[in-house]
């Protein structure tokens, strides 16, 4: 009997690759088989962690908004099977503490660079027998959270991406959105460290009891949920919206 969630044979790129959900989405797949490019706006950390996986892997410096470098960039690869869109940035804000440069730059890197990396990965896709692309959303492109305005917007945006590509090209590329609660990683850190500076103990735990779980989601799970996603056991799944949130969702 064959091993289930083997990637064996594929490349796979993740953006925003080199920390968080990314950096453990990278390492998922890799063990899984897949040849992985680990593509971030830093570059060192990104060829670091390929130095770690090995299996082939390689670190690329990417900018998601960078048009046509991004262009240039993935006209150098021969081959793609898998793209995990996983870049991107938040903002903690009410629409009258949203600035137009806020909501700019959040769509910019979220939406924009989602639209763009997908706009030139895709005839590498077209090309593969196994093409799949896993966007990474959000509960918050779901349900309305208090001072996320913008990153609500953003992550809908995310969503109403998936849906269309996946009515698009049905039958050659599988499109699908992995959609996380509260995840604990380097972001919610930083975070914590610009917002709550003083009371970052107590607002941690506040975040993990927003969770109907009890806490925070982890990234290695979140990186668990992709590998499925783009894996053949998942071939009947499509267009699909797949929650990852500690039962937020349901409540």
């Amino acid at each position: 009997m064959q091993t289930p969630f083997r990637l064996d044979g594929r490349r796979a790129l993740v953006t925003g690759g080199a920390s968080g959900i990314g950096e453990h989405t990278c390492r998922v797949l890799s063990q899984a088989g897949a040849t992985v490019i680990v593509a971030d706006l830093n570059r060192d950390a990104a060829q670091k962690l390929a130095a770690e996986l090995g299996n082939d892997a390689s670190g690329v410096g990417l900018d998601v908004t960078g048009g046509a470098s991004l262009q240039a960039a993935f006209s150098k690869l021969s081959s793609l099977d898998i793209l995990v869109n996983n870049a991107g940035i938040g903002h903690v804000g009410s629409i009258e503490e949203t600035e137009l440069e806020d909501w700019t730059n959040l769509f910019k890197v979220n939406v924009d660079g989602v639209f763009l990396v997908t706009k030139y990965a895709l005839p590498l896709l077209l090309a593969s027998e196994h093409a799949s692309i896993v966007n990474i959303g959000s509960v918050a492109g779901l349900v309305g959270i208090k001072r996320r305005f913008a990153y609500c917007a953003s992550k809908g945006a995310v969503i109403a991406m998936t849906r269309q590509l996946a009515a698009e090209y049905a039958g050659k590329v599988r499109v699908n959105c992995v959609s996380p609660g509260t995840v604990h990683t380097p972001f919610v850190e930083g975070y914590l460290e610009k917002f709550h500076k003083d009371e970052k103990d107590e607002v941690r735990a506040g975040l993990h009891k927003r969770q109907p779980i009890g806490r925070m989601g982890k990234p290695e799970e979140i990186a668990h949920m992709v590998l499925y996603a783009c894996s053949d056991e998942a071939a009947f799944v499509h267009g699909a919206i797949l929650t990852i949130d500690g039962g937020w969702t349901a409540l």
